[in-house]
């Protein structure tokens, strides 16, 4: 590893000064999960949400910190996220009744979900249907599958192709030779529009059909499928990189974590040029608070609507679920967002792992003695 780049990595690691604390005041001891933002536990009017307490655990995962969870902040967790499953659909909802409105935050919180049981070794209550209230009516026959797929709006290539790609949650429910025809469906729909030049899907901003080719690029790796047009894929997003501004952490994510879903090998000039432009603009959304923010202006309030300028509406726009008041502050979004650029970017430089230092009494409070 060139002298740059190592500097770069280091500058970096400086930049998580204060997020451990940050991250242990989200903690909700009553209920076992994390809250999104201060102000969300502040206000008063928020609880602990599925996402924010699954992705505090991912980081604590991540940053090789689970040996500091006592049995009970485990057993706390598990009894959490089991709280949130719905007997009758299998599924997990929070309390906002627009959560259920939304076919991705439902995928995302599925997955979230799971993930964590899996975590702390625990399973579900129920078993995820495959036919229930909450399968949606586009997965009733190959030929209502098809026509939603033709439907989904890609004008904003974010939105949409998170909608689509969480028809996979769905997908994954249903036994495999019975699956087996809607995903030839889907991949072979995909394939047709995918852009020939810059291997994108889908309009908008940049930063947009980036992000919008990172969902579709996961919905590939699920099913173990290759994504086409790797090396279109790559050219654009140093294009991205070098030309659009990033005021999205998931901006500055995004293109970190597709390079890296690709298995590529980057040229140590380039690799050095990316980490550069990444943690330049990753340094714009720390917060005095310690950890980091969604934009650079503020918190959005509900990270499940992706940030639309005005005049830049599209079809299907989700209902906004909102988890904290959308004050200048760190958010539980940006800060496992800003984890996973800092272990990516290591990772695709092809480094050990070596993990962030957390001091010796981080969640000592709730430590156990096995520590």
């Amino acid at each position: 590893m060139n002298r740059r780049l190592a500097d770069l990595l280091a500058y970096g690691d400086t930049l998580f000064d204060g997020f451990f604390q940050w991250l242990e005041e989200q903690y909700d001891e009553r209920t076992g999960g994390f809250f999104y933002a201060r102000s969300s536990k502040q206000s008063g009017r928020f609880t602990p949400d599925i996402e924010s307490t699954a992705q505090a655990f991912n980081i604590i995962e991540r940053c090789g910190l689970l040996y500091r969870l006592s049995n009970p902040v485990r057993e706390s967790a598990i009894q959490f996220f089991q709280s949130k499953q719905d007997e009758a659909t299998g599924f997990f909802y929070d309390i906002n009744p627009n959560m259920r409105l939304d076919d991705v935050m439902v995928g995302r919180a599925a997955g979230y979900s799971f993930g964590a049981l899996r975590k702390f070794g625990a399973e579900p209550l129920y078993p995820t249907r495959h036919q229930s209230e909450a399968t949606p009516a586009y997965m009733e026959s190959l030929q209502t599958f098809g026509a939603w797929l033709r439907s989904i709006s890609l004008a904003n290539s974010w939105r949409g192709c998170d909608k689509l790609s969480h028809c996979g949650a769905h997908l994954a429910a249903m036994p495999a030779d019975a699956r087996e025809p809607y995903q030839r469906e889907v991949f072979d729909y995909l394939n047709r529009i995918q852009n020939p030049e810059t291997g994108f899907w889908g309009e908008g901003t940049p930063y947009t059909q980036l992000s919008g080719t990172f969902k579709t690029q996961l919905f590939y790796n699920r099913f173990g499928v290759p994504v086409p047009r790797k090396e279109q894929i790559y050219n654009s997003i140093l294009r991205v990189l070098r030309t659009d501004t990033a005021n999205d952490m998931c901006y500055i994510r995004n293109p970190i974590s597709l390079l890296s879903s690709m298995k590529l090998s980057i040229p140590p000039g380039e690799l050095t040029e990316i980490a550069d432009i990444t943690l330049t603009n990753l340094a714009k959304l720390k917060r005095e608070d310690g950890g980091f923010s969604r934009e650079l202006e503020h918190s959005p309030p509900a990270p499940n609507v992706a940030q639309v300028k005005p005049g830049e509406e599209y079809p299907d726009m989700p209902i906004a679920v909102p988890l904290g008041l959308g004050l200048v502050e760190s958010d539980m979004n940006a800060g496992t967002q800003a984890v996973l650029i800092r272990y990516t970017l290591r990772e695709l430089a092809e480094l050990t792992l070596e993990h962030l230092p957390a001091s010796e009494n981080w969640f000592a409070g709730e430590a156990s003695a096995a520590e």
